[in-house]
């Protein structure tokens, strides 16, 4: 059975630890703990993994975050993965730092990424895994914040909510998304 585990974020090193950027940061982590690696391919950097007996297509889209939805409906087709076998790791600033949400389905709710994502499948119904990274800005600054790095406090405790994050998407795959939601929605 094949999944599709896509990471939203923002491609280059003024990006790399930013708030916007935590799809990317939870694949890379798993790709740490589990010894493989990203390669550069169309659209995306992607990796291939094995994780019991099923295999794992992990991809960080090269398109930036508001034309994500073009390399998740492109390697979807490529290696043949059912929309219900997707799954899309990304910000959220509605829920709190540290907070974990896995949904089967969802709206955009302000996303960009995940807005681009729904018009090029031509539905909602993919789960998702929004990763919490709080809502501490003044009105107007939303953009700023989102692409602002993580403050001291919160890099600090940054490895082990991504340990979770990784833990959520492979539970998803293993588990199926409704264990994995009773495990890990706090």
């Amino acid at each position: 059975m094949k999944f599709l585990i896509v990471g939203l974020g923002n491609i280059g090193p003024e990006y790399a630890l930013t708030r916007h950027n935590a799809g990317f940061m939870v694949l890379d982590r798993l790709a740490a703990q589990h010894d493989f690696s990203f390669t550069m391919t169309r659209l995306a950097y992607t990796a291939k993994w094995q994780h019991k007996g099923k295999q794992l297509f992990f991809v960080k889209p090269t398109t930036f975050m508001n034309l994500s939805g073009k390399a998740v409906l492109y390697y979807m087709k490529q290696e043949n993965i059912p929309v219900e076998n997707v799954l899309i790791i990304t910000d959220d600033k509605d829920l709190p730092f540290g907070k974990l949400r896995l949904k089967p389905k969802g709206s955009p709710g302000g996303h960009n990424g995940l807005r681009n994502i729904d018009e090029l499948l031509g539905t909602q119904e993919y789960a998702r895994l929004r990763v919490g990274i709080g809502n501490n800005f003044s009105k107007g600054r939303q953009v700023d914040f989102v692409l602002g790095a993580f403050p001291e406090d919160e890099l600090i405790q940054l490895p082990d909510y991504l340990d979770r994050a990784g833990s959520a998407a492979l539970a998803f795959c293993t588990m199926g998304i409704q264990m994995a939601m009773n495990n890990y929605n706090q």
